[in-house]
């Protein structure tokens, strides 16, 4: 029993047990007890907001903020507040709000949730993703269970009482593998400051600040800090009026962090900590730089480190630990490299980059593991079917130029007819022309399709998806899909894939693992009934699930990498951890592959670059987590650079 149960059963027996919540509320203690005789050491929580307009980079910084934090010694897991009603983003288009991430407890949640994830090398839940829509629909299931008595269930208290008792409840759920409860919040809420749908979660935060008291809250305003071409200089009054706005509805900012192109003048420093009533210090510049990897370090070398310590009294090391320093070894490394390698993405998305945002990391991250810069180019997939060459030439030889100029193929996963056609085309010129080849997803699916029509012989194989009186259904919809309803009917979250060929390269890759545990998204899957008819002809399954029913990976014979995996391995992906299937690809892509295999799937230290003779090739942080349950993928050593070629 806990210090605090003890102390409310003796005052008020006849109520029996009674939650360290009520303590919280009156400002006692924070949190709840569960060791006997303990009290919980106090949560700290850092808000990010931001102002003037939307996508200004606020998860970004609070990915980079826990990272700093997280070199200081501390756990620090993240929240991200969607003022949509939308319960989750499993049914968004791609266009509205990028890719839509998933967690290893299929978590369909918005993209900053997988910057938290790369940043920290931690595994979110589905909880750590607060909606307008989740709120609502727990306070009004309270409702109808009659938990307020009969009370008028209003906006204040009730909903702003719920978002408060989530993000208190939430915080403490470990993220680590190490099982340690986090230490530190940094909750992001999406939009601007002034929505209308975002009232209640500042309301709440407005009240809260005062409930975990000020040495456990502080703020952060992220806002923009404008540079007309016409005069070149730094506008201050859009941040001056979003944190008048901010304030006036009861937050006052601790750091402003300005968005700018540029180094931020002394003079304009100034002015914004005049007019928005902070000290000169609490302004933070974070200017347009070459790569997301120096995010951390700016902030770093802004002083955000002693400020937290004073602010928030958090006992740590006054200087970062080597988190920090393989942060900077990872950008200097990202900025010398010169060799390029290019990969075409062929995607029906492909207007909007945020909507491969996992992928083009996970291929960032391998190329950075090789000493290679990526480039990527982007193939509207519809571009490349015969109907576009009759409505626009142009378009239609530039797609096939650039796929036949990069060095390799990816189709990532996707939903509905519309380009697949063209996705099929690809595919089969990869395979043709043995140009290395992932298919993730639909684009496995899709690899499974073109082989059967054009090696099999099947011209209408196709997948029921497309087509549901297809002769040939080598993909088909899984039992217990449900189509009368879209959201979280899929196949989701993490599942386990056995790797039964000793002779499979992605299992090579997977450093020899009997399985792996990778992400899921799909409603469709191929049709296990036909397989002997594609081994037969050397296209075999290297991977299915644990009862042998679901082919999870594919493989083709005589190429130097044609793969193709059902799950999606760019969720799991780091920049110190590059997944294997992207780092297969960057591999073969740039002819090291097979030098690669020939070695154990090791680099040899004549292979390494002088000044990276001495990296470190340890873990990615004191406390993280595993990309494969049997060993981390960074025992593949794959942070290693490779010698140009």
């Amino acid at each position: 029993m806990c210090v605090c149960e003890a102390l409310c059963q003796r005052m008020l027996p006849s109520l029996g047990r009674i939650c360290c919540n009520y303590l919280f509320k009156s400002q006692q203690y924070s949190g709840f007890c569960s060791a006997p005789g303990e009290i919980k050491r106090q949560m700290k929580y850092i808000l990010v907001t931001g102002g003037v307009i939307s996508g200004i980079g606020k998860g970004i910084i609070a990915s980079s903020i826990g990272t700093i934090l997280k070199s200081c010694g501390l756990h620090v897991t993240s929240i991200k507040i969607d003022p949509y009603i939308n319960i989750d983003a499993g049914t968004f288009s791609p266009y509205e709000h990028g890719e839509v991430f998933v967690l290893d407890d299929g978590g369909e949640v918005d993209l900053d949730l997988g910057n938290y994830e790369r940043f920290l090398d931690i595994r979110l839940t589905r909880d750590n993703n607060i909606t307008t829509g989740k709120i609502y629909q727990s306070v009004i299931n309270k409702e109808r269970k009659g938990d307020y008595l009969g009370k008028t269930v209003q906006v204040v208290p009730h909903i702003t009482d719920a978002i408060q008792e989530w993000v208190v409840r939430q915080a403490r759920i470990p993220v680590d593998s190490d099982g340690v409860e986090p230490e530190v919040c940094v909750i992001e809420l999406g939009g601007t400051v002034g929505d209308i749908e975002s009232m209640p979660f500042i309301e709440a935060f407005r009240q809260f600040q005062f409930k975990a008291k000020r040495e456990n809250f502080c703020n952060i305003h992220v806002s923009l800090v404008p540079q007309p071409s016409t005069t070149g200089e730094q506008k201050t009054k859009p941040t001056q009026n979003s944190v008048r706005e901010l304030r006036g509805l009861g937050l006052s900012p601790d750091l402003i962090v300005c968005r700018c192109t540029t180094p931020m003048e002394k003079s304009v420093k100034e002015k914004i900590s005049m007019f928005c009533h902070v000290e000169p210090e609490q302004v933070i510049c974070v200017y347009d730089v070459c790569s997301l990897y120096r995010v951390p370090l700016l902030l770093e070398a802004e002083g955000v480190v002693g400020y937290f310590k004073d602010r928030l009294n958090l006992q740590f090391e006054a200087k970062p630990r080597r988190l920090l320093n393989k942060w900077k070894e990872m950008a200097d490394r990202y900025d010398r490299t010169l060799e390029n390698c290019s990969i075409a993405l062929v995607g029906k998305y492909t207007k909007l980059s945020d909507s491969y945002a996992s992928v083009i990391k996970a291929l960032e991250h391998a190329a950075l593991a090789i000493n290679q810069k990526l480039e990527v180019k982007y193939i509207d997939s519809a571009d490349l079917e015969p109907s576009r060459q009759q409505e626009d030439p142009v378009k239609y030889h530039e797609a096939w130029q650039n796929l036949c100029s990069a060095n390799g193929v990816l189709v990532p996963g996707g939903f509905g007819f519309r380009g697949t056609e063209g996705k099929i085309l690809a595919i089969a010129w990869a395979r043709r022309q043995k140009k290395p080849f992932l298919g993730v997803c639909l684009g496995m699916q899709l690899a499974v399709v073109e082989f059967a029509r054009n090696a099999l012989n099947w011209p209408d194989a196709n997948s029921t998806e497309f087509n549901p009186n297809t002769n040939h259904p080598v993909v088909i919809d899984m039992p217990e899909h449900n189509p009368g309803e879209m959201g979280g009917t899929m196949r989701l979250g993490k599942r386990k894939t056995i790797l039964k060929e000793k002779n499979s390269v992605l299992r090579k890759l997977y450093k020899d693992c009997d399985y792996i545990e990778e992400r899921h998204r799909h409603r469709y899957e191929v049709n296990p009934e036909m397989r002997n008819n594609f081994e037969e002809r050397g296209f075999r399954f290297v991977g299915q699930d644990v009862e042998g029913e679901r082919m999870e990976i594919i493989e083709l014979d005589d190429h130097p990498y044609f793969v193709g995996v059902q799950y999606h391995p760019e969720f799991t992906s780091r920049p110190m951890k590059p997944s294997p299937p992207y780092f297969g690809l960057m591999l073969a892509a740039s002819g090291k592959l097979q030098r690669y295999l020939e070695k154990g799937c090791r680099l040899s230290p004549s292979e390494l670059m002088p000044c990276d003779s001495a990296l470190s090739r340890d873990t990615y942080s004191d406390q993280s987590g595993s990309n494969s349950p049997d060993s981390e993928i960074v025992d593949l050593k794959l942070p290693a650079i490779l010698l140009q070629e």
